[in-house]
């Protein structure tokens, strides 16, 4: 038998352990201090970064090592000085983990339950039917006891200016605008408000006080005009996202209720 002399042996050993280390190497972009920094965490950030609208270039890519870096340092540095086991930093990175998670759950979800085209139209129709075909330019001035309201009402048949006389009103909003409410439907506003504002003629006020959870009013329409409603696709972003919304309320809810809570 032949034995090779060792100095063969090698380079052989070390070309070997070369070619094993090299795909380790690359499933990170930095050590520091013996600690790997994995490549799939820089791909994390260049995705959110991305997200935000950041375009995914060599020059982010270097950048974004360039921080991951620093923040190694500084989280072994941290660590040195423990304050990784202070309760309050445990408690931040608990609520951290739940954020994430949660966010995650969330987006399965979604994913899982998306809005169909015809639940979007469903409740467009539903939007348009309460919207109404018209829109009601109207003032109002908001007391706190029914007897004020109606001697303000007195007032006004009497001449006085309404515009005047909405200053004591107690809706800030709309008191320095002489009791201005622009124009809205009748779906903008608490029932018993929208139901005395679509009974008055241009012109008028109403006679008897409109009473609301708000207090005691006083209402004058000044015009009304077709309703403007916007189309399908101008509000097809904001119908979908409510949609979700509630879906993830029940999904929520639902999971509640199975919930042991002592």
């Amino acid at each position: 038998m032949t034995f090779k002399p060792a100095k063969a042996l090698v380079a052989p050993l070390f070309a070997l352990i070369a070619i094993t280390a090299i795909p380790a190497m690359a499933q990170n972009i930095a050590v520091v201090n013996g600690k790997p920094i994995p490549s799939s965490r820089a791909d994390v950030m260049v995705k959110q970064l991305a997200s935000q609208g950041q375009a995914d270039t060599p020059q982010l890519r270097s950048a974004v090592k360039d921080e991951l870096i620093n923040r190694e340092i500084l989280m072994q540095e941290a660590d040195k000085q423990g304050l990784n086991n202070s309760a309050d930093v445990k408690a931040q990175l608990e609520l951290a983990r739940q954020s994430i998670v949660i966010r995650s759950l969330i987006g399965d979800f979604v994913k899982k339950h998306p809005i169909s085209d015809d639940d979007i139209k469903a409740e467009y129709d539903k939007f348009r039917a309460q919207a109404g075909d018209k829109e009601y330019h109207v003032r109002h001035i908001l007391v706190d006891n029914e007897d004020l309201a109606k001697s303000i009402i007195a007032k006004l048949n009497a001449g006085t200016k309404f515009e005047d006389l909405a200053k004591q009103s107690k809706d800030p909003g709309s008191a320095a605008n002489g009791g201005d409410l622009d124009w809205a439907t009748p779906a903008s506003f608490v029932k018993p408000f929208s139901d005395a504002m679509v009974a008055l003629k241009k012109g008028e006020i109403t006679q008897t006080p409109v009473k609301t959870q708000f207090g005691y009013h006083v209402i004058r329409l000044d015009d009304v005009r077709p309703a403007k409603v916007p189309t399908l696709e101008e509000v097809k972003p904001q119908i979908t996202e409510a949609l979700q919304q509630r879906k993830l309320q029940a999904y929520q809810e639902e999971l509640r209720k199975k919930a042991k809570i002592q």
